[in-house]
């Protein structure tokens, strides 16, 4: 994407009008040909799709379609020291959300048993970065209207990163969860997933896989320890005024020496600190994080120990 110096000025409450020139559905990203000249470089606009306003388990947008944007400067995804521009709160030009997903699925989708039927299984594994995973299909499923007679029932089904139900979050690696998901027929009459969910329905979110619980509301101070900006996430160490509740402070312990035995265990020197883990998904808008920086934030806790979140520059 092209740059634009830290100055460069943006009215980010301007509402603009755009064409979309390309969107991967897939990849979960595309450009928007903006006909009003010099507004950014080469006239062109980055969207993602956690910048689309829309009730789509997974927001897409289609080439040719119009739409409405404002315009946001982002710093936290470029290289270090310099700024990008991408679209925000991406509507319908009338202003609506972009609801495009059911409608489509029913017009280009052969579904196996209809559109809301349900199966089930375990997916083992889904890897984000290669936009791909594998459900094991549970055994003794019949699947209506799919082979002929006496024709064998497949024992894994493909899932698509589109048809990954994750709310509106980034979907996450994932190994071994019980699912649930329809199905659909490929012109080749290979199987997918679609709309894969956790059992009832719920979405594949960081809270629901990982039990994620807030404790509370109040903000603490720390430093951030760690970035990796690539990846999108880090450690933060507490201030040493900082009094966790007791039931964190706890976990927190408890993280840091199972951390510890892990790195022996690699011949690698453990440390005693207690760090908060963080994700690029918990930062507060605009916020990029580099090592050394002073920190505010809110606590949470889950199966792995205790995180930081809504972080915020100081």
């Amino acid at each position: 994407m092209p740059t634009v110096p830290d100055d460069f000025v943006v009215d980010e409450e301007k509402r603009h009008l755009g064409k979309i020139s390309f969107f991967s559905k897939l990849r979960g990203y595309g450009f928007i040909e903006v006909p009003e000249e010099g507004l950014v470089p080469e006239n062109r606009l980055f969207v993602h799709w956690k910048n689309i306003k829309s009730e789509d388990r997974f927001p897409f947008l289609t080439k040719d379609m119009e739409v409405q944007f404002g315009i946001a400067k982002q710093t936290e995804l470029a290289p270090k020291g310099q700024v990008t521009l991408r679209a925000k709160d991406v509507t319908l030009p009338s202003g609506e959300a972009v609801n495009l997903q059911e409608a489509l699925d029913a017009e280009q989708k052969t579904f196996i048993g209809g559109q809301t039927a349900r199966y089930t299984g375990t997916l083992r594994f889904f890897n984000p970065r290669i936009s791909f995973g594998y459900i094991d299909l549970k055994p003794g499923t019949e699947l209506e209207g799919y082979g002929g007679e006496g024709a064998p029932t497949p024992t894994e089904i493909r899932v698509e990163r589109s048809e990954v139900n994750s709310g509106t979050q980034q979907p996450l690696g994932m190994q071994d969860v019980e699912v649930e998901f329809g199905l659909w027929k490929t012109s080749r009459d290979e199987l997918k997933a679609y709309n894969m969910t956790l059992p009832e329905g719920r979405p594949l979110t960081m809270e629901n896989l990982e039990n994620r619980q807030a404790t509370n509301s109040q903000m603490y101070r720390g430093e951030v320890q760690l970035w990796n900006w690539r990846s999108g996430w880090g450690f933060i160490k507490a201030d040493a005024s900082v009094v966790f509740p007791p039931d964190v402070q706890e976990k927190l312990t408890k993280q840091a020496q199972e951390a510890k035995e892990r790195a022996v265990k690699r011949g690698q020197e453990g440390s005693d600190e207690e760090l908060l883990y963080v994700r690029r998904d918990d930062l507060a808008e605009g916020v990029r994080l580099d090592k050394g920086m002073m920190v505010m934030f809110q606590i949470y806790i889950d199966d792995k120990g205790v995180g930081a979140t809504q972080v915020q520059a100081l």
